[in-house]
């Protein structure tokens, strides 16, 4: 991701600062997290559905399972925010430049946001399908595991070592469309905004534009989510591809139900992909104090 500094840095900056800033987000985020797999596992609208909406889950579990509940599986996102953001963040900065090479463009475009992001989406998926599995079986409900290595055991122990890539391919579009949406958003934004002269108006360029970003990519891509997180969970054998999925939950629950869970990714992602874009941004600034001190 381009900042207002152009000079390049090491790769090993990049997987820094990247690693830092997911970080940074999922330790703020992440009972929204909870909340969006609870509500995206339950099959059922209405008098029918365990939890009526987002307060009503966050109170649920609460009461029902204690506080620390929200936090359940949070290991496996932290391990693995930092290979994630780092490979995101990478990525999308190395694709950048060889776009630029390869299709002789001097300047960034949308077009080649909206690509590089993409592809950085599609390498990061390859990296989080085991967490995020890992993460939904601790976060359904109805989950029996106390602890992400219990998850890990059962999983390879019932469906070998490949087992723990299921949901891959939902995994791969979700990411694809998410990243693309977020990047191409964010160099739209930024084109539009005031130039950022001071530190303090680049951090709220960053913020706004990564929180509209995050916005974007989330209403983007949530029917998919809603799919990966049914698929991951492993309580039904009905949903195996992804849009063949989406077409079914439609026909079966209705539009609306693509769209369960939207309200807490939203409200962590929007913002959230704000802090990424604002703690990264950061991070690379600092780094470049230090690579180029001389």
């Amino acid at each position: 991701m381009a900042t207002t500094d152009p000079r390049p840095l090491p790769f090993i900056y990049q997987f820094a600062s990247g690693a830092i800033a997911g970080v940074s987000e999922i330790l703020v985020m992440y009972p929204l997290d909870m909340i969006k797999t609870r509500i995206q596992l339950q099959v059922g609208s209405g008098s029918s559905a365990q939890y009526s909406g987002v307060v009503d889950c966050f109170t649920q579990i609460v009461k029902q399972e204690g506080p620390s509940r929200l936090y359940k599986g949070i290991t496996s996102p932290i391990l693995m925010e930092a290979p994630k953001r780092a490979t995101k963040f990478a990525a999308n900065d190395e694709f950048s430049t060889i776009y630029k090479k390869l299709f002789g463009v001097p300047q960034m475009t949308q077009s080649l946001a909206i690509l590089t992001g993409s592809t950085a989406g599609a390498c990061e998926s390859f990296v989080v399908v085991p967490f995020e599995l890992v993460k939904i079986r601790l976060q359904d409900r109805t989950s029996k595991f106390s602890s992400p290595i219990a998850v890990v055991k059962d999983i390879v122990k019932n469906n070998g070592i490949l087992g723990m890539y299921k949901g891959l391919e939902s995994t791969l579009w979700r990411h694809i469309f998410w990243n693309g949406s977020y990047f191409g958003v964010i160099f739209q934004i930024r084109a539009i905004l005031p130039e950022a002269k001071t530190p303090s108006r680049k951090t709220m360029n960053d913020l706004l534009s990564g929180t509209v970003g995050g916005i974007f990519g989330t209403a983007i891509n949530t029917p998919i989510d809603v799919v990966k997180s049914r698929i991951q969970a492993g309580t039904s054998t009905k949903y195996i591809w992804t849009f063949p999925s989406i077409l079914m939950i439609y026909k079966e629950e209705g539009f609306s139900a693509l769209y369960k869970g939207f309200l807490p990714k939203v409200l962590r992602l929007g913002p959230g992909g704000g802090i990424l874009l604002v703690v990264f941004t950061s991070c690379m600034d600092f780094f470049r104090t230090i690579h180029y001190k001389d």
